[in-house]
């Protein structure tokens, strides 16, 4: 298959970091092209070396790369992608990060704390990148932290649509799994002509992944719940508000994520929880985790019809109005 999609003026090229190459796959296919042949490998002492195969002069270069588990790592080699890319006369660089690293880091919760998402883009602009294509930012201010243009995806057609072609609409209810995600949640409303109920919880500001769920405001009991969250890591959160859900009446619990990380005891959670069915993207490898209750549904077509909007000056805010 060729990889490069020609313009009038100048080409579109494909690249793939090692991180999560069956996505960068799929949205090589949606496009109708390849992805550029590449040299990844790792020095004894862990250093990444990467090289093209192919001139990139002059071409619109879309390097993608999810951050995923060893983050730090991935990171770093779409960084050094990114400065390839330039020394080699790229016309543009788009750094394509489906799940952006470090989202959750976006402010100063306490002194003497970073704020590791502005980290994360000032690296990459020092890296050379032009423009950010990403998934379900954890908030939306991070989009701010990138001089450059950012456009941030949203995967809630996707799931929302799958959800709602499986599931009697008069019965479902959506519901946030904390006060900071009731904006989404309400999005989530308006898309399935759903009421909104939303769990309080309390997490100890002090421990890590320690979280109380406690009441739920809303009507839930004898209903299906559709929690909706941005990313599920150790699953502690959502599976304990599904848990409160189940005590307040909740006929079923439905879980869907747009990024489905899974660190840690999150795969026991998810085992031994009530819920039955998580539902993510395939921002992360995701389908790795073999539980009849996962489904992971494609994000490759939304990223995909974004790269060739920028590519055709067309307008990616259209993706989102249809």
């Amino acid at each position: 298959m060729r990889e490069v999609i020609r313009g009038s003026e100048r080409d579109l090229l494909l690249f793939s970091g090692r991180a999560h190459p069956e996505l960068a796959e799929r949205i090589a296919k949606e496009l109708g092209t390849g992805l550029v042949p590449t040299q990844a490998r790792d020095f004894a002492n862990g250093e990444i070396y990467v090289r093209f195969e192919q001139s990139v002069r002059g071409a619109d270069c879309f390097v993608i790369q999810s951050h995923t588990a060893p983050i730090n790592t991935w990171i770093m080699e779409q960084l050094i992608m990114v400065d390839a890319l330039k020394r080699a006369s790229a016309n543009s660089v788009t750094v394509v990060a489906p799940f952006y690293g470090y989202s959750r880091q976006d402010k100063k919760h306490k002194g003497r704390e970073p704020i590791s998402a502005r980290l994360v883009a000032d690296l990459l602009t020092a890296a050379g990148a032009d423009r950010i294509i990403t998934v379900d930012l954890h908030t939306d201010q991070i989009v701010g932290f990138f001089d450059g243009p950012v456009d941030h995806l949203v995967a809630l057609p996707i799931l929302a649509d799958h959800i709602a072609a499986q599931t009697d609409h008069a019965r479902l209810t959506v519901v946030s799994p904390d006060a900071g995600r009731v904006r989404v949640a309400d999005r989530w409303c308006d898309r399935l002509g759903a009421p909104l109920a939303i769990v309080h919880k309390k997490r100890d500001k002090d421990v890590a992944h320690q979280v109380t769920a406690h009441e739920v405001v809303g009507e839930v009991a004898g209903r299906v719940c559709v929690l909706v969250d941005d990313m599920v890591d150790t699953a502690g959160t959502i599976c304990a508000a599904a848990e409160v859900l189940y005590q307040n009446g909740a006929a079923d619990v439905i879980v869907a994520a747009t990024h489905g990380i899974l660190s840690g005891p999150a795969v026991d959670r998810l085992k031994n929880s009530r819920v039955s069915r998580f539902v993510f993207t395939d921002t992360l490898p995701t389908a790795a985790v073999d539980l009849d209750k996962v489904e992971v549904l494609s994000i490759a077509p939304v990223i995909a019809r974004a790269i060739r909007e920028i590519f055709e000056n067309g307008s990616v805010t259209s993706l989102f109005e249809s």
